[in-house]
């Protein structure tokens, strides 16, 4: 079998409160060979790696990131509302992150969450960032703003770039090579053998996400799939160990 990216969905987000530094720390534990977070902007500049918009659901604070300080938003609990054993854990940034993988040779897929929001200025600060890293050979870059993918690759033409997209979209592959993306990172019913058999012959790779479930896994993984995007890397470690035995 090929080599397959196990992409860890906010990190080891099954295991730990989302895209925090246990979260990323537990995903290399646990055999993730790539780590997908997602990046926003607080309102001083600094990258932060936050799904949501607004706060309310993993900090209980009223405010959205956009309208915070850096400092503001690192004194508020991102753990707690898993469990409290992650009081401590904090809403981290970009750079920290990189910091803690530079060692390493995991990959990083940084999802722009800039749909609901448009930060100004996200793609020059995020190009900036990898580049200050030297990281440009191991980052992926995607978004369902698909504006912002080839924003990005006018910045950096050496960046990857995935199309995050849900089901129905036609020849996936087709608009990927029109808009210069390396991959399609597909809702996990939007793959089939026949699909991702056409976007390799214009080396394009698929990751479906979020899946979590081992059958699932396993059907994706006989689709040829390039890179699974789970909650939980361990499962689909186990599953490529025993596929390359």
């Amino acid at each position: 079998m090929k080599s397959v990216l196990n992409i860890a969905h906010r990190g080891a987000s099954g295991y730990c409160p989302e895209n925090t530094m246990a979260a990323f720390k537990r995903s290399m534990e646990l055999g993730a060979t790539a780590i997908e977070t997602d990046v926003q902007m607080t309102a001083d500049g600094h990258l932060v790696l936050i799904h949501d918009e607004l706060l309310k659901r993993t900090t209980g604070s009223p405010k959205a990131v956009k309208d915070v300080t850096l400092e503001e938003l690192q004194q508020l609990d991102a753990g707690s509302w898993f469990d409290p054993a992650f009081r401590e854990e904090y809403i981290p940034t970009l750079r920290e992150l990189f910091e803690l993988v530079k060692p390493s040779s995991l990959q990083i897929n940084l999802e722009l969450k800039n749909g609901v929001v448009l930060y100004p200025g996200l793609e020059e600060a995020v190009m900036e960032e990898i580049n200050r890293f030297g990281m440009s050979d191991r980052v992926i870059i995607s978004s369902f703003n698909h504006y912002s993918l080839v924003k990005c690759k006018q910045l950096a033409p050496e960046i990857r770039t995935g199309i995050l997209y849900m089901e129905g979209l036609y020849e996936a592959w087709e608009y990927a090579s029109r808009i210069g993306a390396n991959a399609l990172h597909a809702y996990r019913f939007a793959v089939t053998p026949e699909w991702v058999a056409k976007a390799a012959e214009k080396e394009i790779a698929y990751h479906p996400f979020t899946v979590n479930d081992p059958e699932e896994m396993r059907r994706l993984l006989d689709a040829g799939v390039s890179g699974i995007i789970t909650d939980y890397p361990d499962r689909l470690a186990e599953l490529l160990k025993v596929a390359e035995v």
